[in-house]
């Protein structure tokens, strides 16, 4: 029976694989098992284990000798058989054993572990036998080989007569291994199974066979093929690619799903790369490294590597001998070889964990969830574990967050829900204040923050902190109203004087001067205890002034923070009316310019007036800042044990003994008449048809644009630097001039940028100029601001367009005009400004020497393009310019979001070309700037769309057929409820008149307690006009709209139709439901 056997083997190397297939069958049926076993034990006598019998017989059965290693424990040898198509063991992968064999006892035991690449399952085997592993899973995409490591684990779990070998656990080898064919860890995740374990010698091949991997592998293919498939490491799209480890990188990522959180994996690796590389690849994945051992090999032919390196900066490592450890490059170890010298590489074995495992994991599934190509830009290695432990966890959220939503929902302007669940949760966790999400406003930054409470309060007087003072407003610190701030001054004269950090300075000061505001910060030695803010409380309540403490440098995100005094004293009694604390957040351990601020206060009049403030001056703080400090605010309260104290009684605060200064008259008239937002409660849900955001799904470029802004290490400046991509944008949408005089600068959002400009209008003595139709936020904001205000009528046959003829008529009237336009997209109405429509306005300011901002931050999502093919501002510009009024320039505002369907990412620009107006603009310089990773970001989004890149080209196509869908079907839904509507080409919004509904009264009920109308709640009526019908609505069904008075256009209404899609559809059920509200 074996000379028939070793006759058939002879034939070919097919033959052979076929002779042991038949073996392996009936190993594998447990009734003709002994027999197959003792045939091979017969087999193994008659060939031994030359070398010979591999040519000969094409395979053969040798005995790898286990006790050389060091501290060995178990049996002997193995008994191993292999065929030419898999990897006969060498010395690499006996390197890989002996630093496996320094390991302690506990590393596999009762373990699941994986071998990447088994082979002929040796090592597989050899595992299960010294360290009794629960399970050990032998992979390898060559099918033979797994058949091959079948026979193996046969031929040592029986002996040579057929029999099990039991352990001491009373198990055989047959119990602890399985072997199957994967690529690399595809059986493992395809089975769910988890490991604690994974090991592999995996090749590194420079010069791969790139049509390996598109043909079909089956255990029929050529002896040749499947030899090269073992020995296969081709590109496979990871930076790694380039050193010959992008299989390794594969593996690496693909463990990091099937590990479990304490798992461990453990690498072979050539050093070829050099030390560093090798270690790169899992530091950055989030691993801590650790080499278990290393050893030298001998190399031949790198000439492949001398040609990558005369291409590339990088240089690959070798040795001279095996005992050399002098690093060379390939170059120099090339030569020396020619010139008979003997050259190495070290061989080193590294075993690696997941400093985060959690957090990493969710990184990897979101990179799964089609964003793999932001693997290579991914950094997790980290110098300073503090910096480690802050920035994983955000990106693990953000990434969570990517993947799991598709658009960014509505936010309120005083900052994120959640956000400030988590501020007040951290106060109550960590300081034993009593806050809720209703006493805290978020702002930009703590400057914003201090600018808008003094523009709110208006004070004739106000004490600031020098060291707060930096970002005011060079008119305050300049104002010398001081002498006269106990006459009736107008509210408009606001003086700040710099006070010493120190608190005694600063209460002597204030009770001399008697400001009505006072902001101010402490110094460290008296932030320790509560004694110097009782006593600016104290002094303050009594001279009657508002006191606004800053706590931003005392104020640690720490799971031990350090005693602060001003927390303690709120620990047990609340926050006097008239004081409030502003804290700026900076201290991460990552970004140094990422800030966001909030505002503490238990009044709920000051609450509200912030809010509206922060809207009406920012719009909304990003989202970005508040996720990542909301992050960290997360993390310390998860690690955080309950408090089971009961929280103490507070006592009463003192009453106040002068009478305050009140919100600015002209602010809190704004603020009560302005058209802000309507926040939901906890039982009633607002539908949102008000506010100049898009809720449409995120497109993929965006989301992947948005975690590699975060994901990377050490931008260079170039790849911030976000002017000339915004300069090719402005050229080739509207053709703007972006010669070398042009000033561009950047916040978080258009808004901002525009109440900046509003104050230049006011400092130069302006007149701020609306045509009827403007965006009401926008007119708001100059109210806000105090600016002179002209409205220009509009013509609705004309379709509420400014036109020359009335421009002319209106300017005539004016000094110093400021004219703003709306456009290319007019917000609201979704209508087009022509080029020549352009082209005639710009003519008619240039005649009377108008500063004209045009703002584009509702353009870039045009659908009708029959009457408008875009603009070419530059052809009649250059001209105007040389012939027109000098006070005559155009500046260019705009915003990113809508154009690049960024959702939460918010960038906005102003493009200034005349000097005296960007020194003016600079006068007010506490402007919140895009951080660095917004910048990133934008950049790389524009780059694609200049590009035409199909992903984020055809999802603003796609988004554009959208809205126009949208727009055809709102207009429906309204026109059969009784609304006449103005019809939009663009953009995200349109206007309707509520003709059916003009001067109909409609019975509304007040809320109950529970927020839910109904029931035994009492009515009242609502005459219904343009302006009224707002309330009307949402109070009737829950859908937001603007009225006439935001919109400006008497009788006309706005809808913004970039809903989500489920609740664009419920706002058309809520416009169809007023209609039977009324009609009832």
């Amino acid at each position: 029976m074996v000379e028939e056997f070793l006759q058939q083997c002879q034939q070919s190397g097919d033959s052979a694989y076929a002779a042991f297939r038949s073996v392996l069958e009936r190993l594998e049926n447990p009734n003709t098992r002994v027999q197959a076993r003792l045939f091979l034990s017969d087999l193994h006598r008659r060939v031994g284990s030359s070398q010979d019998c591999l040519q000969r017989y094409h395979f053969q059965i040798q005995d790898i000798h286990l006790d050389q290693y060091e501290g060995y424990q178990g049996r002997k040898k193995l008994t191993m058989m292999v065929i030419p198509s898999i990897f006969i063991p060498e010395d690499w992968s006996f390197t890989f054993y002996e630093g496996l064999n320094r390991q302690t006892d506990s590393i596999f035991q009762d373990k699941t572990v994986a071998e990447l690449g088994c082979g002929n399952g040796w090592i597989s085997i050899a595992i299960a036998d010294k360290w009794l592993p629960a399970k050990v899973y032998g992979l390898d995409i060559n099918p033979r080989a797994v058949k091959v490591s079948w026979i193996n684990l046969y031929l040592n779990a029986l002996d040579d007569k057929g029999q099990p070998i039991y352990d001491h656990q009373n198990k055989t080898l047959l119990d602890r291994v399985e072997f199957h064919e994967s690529d690399l860890l595809a059986y493992c995740r395809d089975h769910h199974i988890q490991l604690e374990r994974i090991v592999g010698c995996i090749p590194q091949i420079l010069n791969p066979n790139p049509d390996a991997m598109s043909k079909m592998i089956t255990e029929n293919a050529s002896e040749e093929f499947l030899y090269s498939l073992s020995n296969y490491c081709a590109l496979q799209g990871f930076v790694e690619d380039q050193f010959g480890l992008g299989l390794i990188a594969r593996a690496v990522e693909e463990g990091i799903s099937v590990i479990k959180p304490m798992g461990i994996m453990i690498f072979n690796m050539g050093g070829r790369p050099g030390q560093g590389v090798c270690k790169r690849l899992f530091e950055r994945r989030g691993f801590h490294v650790t080499k278990l051992w290393q050893t030298k090999a001998a190399d031949t032919d790198i000439s492949a590597l001398v040609e990558i390196e005369k291409n590339s900066p990088h240089r690959f490592e070798f040795f001279m001998g095996r005992s050399g450890d002098q690093r060379i490059c390939a170059r120099t170890a090339w030569a020396y070889g020619k010139a008979g010298g003997r050259i190495s590489h070290a061989l080193s074995v590294y075993s690696c964990q997941l400093r985060q495992p959690n957090q990493v994991k969710v990184i990897f599934e979101f990179l799964k969830s089609g964003f793999q190509e932001l693997s290579s830009s991914l950094d997790l290695s980290f110098q300073d574990d503090s910096v480690a432990d802050e920035k994983i966890p955000f990106l693990a959220y953000l990434a969570s967050v990517l993947k799991e939503n598709s658009y960014f929902p509505y936010e309120p302007p005083a900052g994120s829900k959640r956000f400030r669940n988590l501020i007040a949760g951290f106060m109550r966790t960590y300081h034993h204040v009593p806050l809720t999400s209703e006493n805290v406003v978020v702002f930009p930054s703590r400057t914003v923050a201090i600018e808008s409470a003094l523009r709110l309060f208006s004070p004739r007087l106000a004490i600031v902190d020098e060291h707060l003072t930096r970002n005011l407003p060079q008119q305050w610190l300049t104002s010398l109203a001081v002498e006269n701030a106990d006459i009736g001054l107008s509210e408009d004269l606001l003086t700040v004087i710099e006070a010493p950090h120190q608190s005694d300075l600063m209460i002597e000061l204030i009770k001399k001067l008697k400001p009505q505001v006072v902001v101010t910060g402490m110094a460290h030695f008296e932030a320790v205890t509560s004694s110097a803010f009782v006593q600016l409380l104290d002094v303050t309540r009594e001279i009657g002034s508002r006191l606004f403490l800053d706590i931003s440098d005392h104020f640690e995100l720490s799971s031990l923070p350090a005693s602060n005094g001003v927390l303690k004293y709120l620990s047990g009694t609340p926050l006097p009316s008239h004081a409030a604390v502003i804290c700026g957040l900076v201290k991460n351990q990552v970004y140094s310019d990422l800030e966001v601020a909030f505002v503490i206060s238990e009044d709920e009049a000051i609450f509200k007036a912030l809010s509206k403030t922060v809207e009406v001056l920012e719009g909304n703080t990003a989202m970005i800042s508040q996720y990542y400090y909301g992050c960290l605010f997360h993390e310390l309260l998860a690690f955080q044990l309950a408090d089971r104290h009961p929280p103490q009684e507070r006592s009463s605060a003192k009453a106040s003994s002068a009478e305050m200064i009140g919100f600015a008259t002209s602010a809190i008239s704004v603020l009560n008449n302005a058209e802000l937002s309507i926040s939901d409660t906890d039982s009633f849900s607002i539908i949102h048809m008000d506010v100049d955001q898009s809720f449409l799904p995120v497109p993929s470029p965006v989301k992947a644009a948005i975690f590699e802004s975060f994901a990377r290490q050490n931008m260079s400046e170039s790849e911030i630097d976000v002017t000339p991509s915004i300069k090719q944008f402005i050229k080739s949408n509207y053709g703007f001039p972006t010669d070398g005089s042009m000033e561009f600068i950047y916040s978080d959002c258009s808004q901002a940028l525009f109440n900046k400009l509003v104050l230049c209008c006011i400092q130069e003595g302006g007149t701020l100029c609306f045509p009827a139709g403007s965006n009401g936020n926008y007119v708001s904001t100059a109210k806000f601001l105090k600016a002179k205000i002209l409205n220009i009528p509009t013509d609705s046959e004309q379709g509420f367009k400014l036109t020359e003829k009335i421009l002319e008529k209106a300017l005539e009237t004016v000094k110093k005009p400021w004219v703003y336009i709306s456009g290319p997209t007019i917000s609201p109405t979704g209508l087009l400004y022509s080029n020549k429509e352009m082209e005639s306005i710009l003519t008619t300011c240039a005649k009377f020497g108008a500063r004209v901002v045009i703002d584009t931050s509702f353009s870039g999502l045009e659908f009708e393009f029959e009457s408008w093919s875009g603009w070419n501002l530059e052809a009649y510009l250059s001209k105007l310019n040389s012939f027109s009024n000098t006070s005559f320039c155009v500046s260019l505002l705009g915003g990113m979001s809508l154009k690049m369907l960024s959702g939460v990412l918010k960038f906005g620009f102003l493009v200034l070309n005349q000097q005296n107006l960007v020194d003016a603009f600079y006068n007010y310089p506490g402007l919140s700037k895009p951080h660095i990773t917004d910048r990133y970001a934008m950049k790389k989004l524009l780059g694609m769309r200049e590009r035409k890149e199909g992903g984020l080209l055809d999802a603003i196509n796609e988004h554009i057929r959208t809205l126009e869908t949208r727009a055809k079907r709102l207009k429906e839904t309204l026109e059969k409820s009784g609304w006449k509507i103005v019809e939009p080409r663009g953009g995200i919004s349109m206007v309707a008149k509520p003709s059916a509904y003009l001067n109909k009264v409609v019975k509304l009920n007040h809320p109950c307690k529970d927020g839910v109308s109904g029931g035994n709640a009492a009515t009242y009526e609502v005459k219904l006009d343009d302006s009224t019908i707002r309330e009307a609505m949402v109070k009737a069904t829950g859908l937001c709209i603007n009225s006439g008075s935001w919109t400006g256009i008497p009788g006309y209404c706005r809808f913004t139709i970039g809903l989500e899609e489920s609740e664009f559809e419920q706002a058309l059920d809520c416009i169809v439901k007023f209609k039977s509200v009324i009609g009832n």
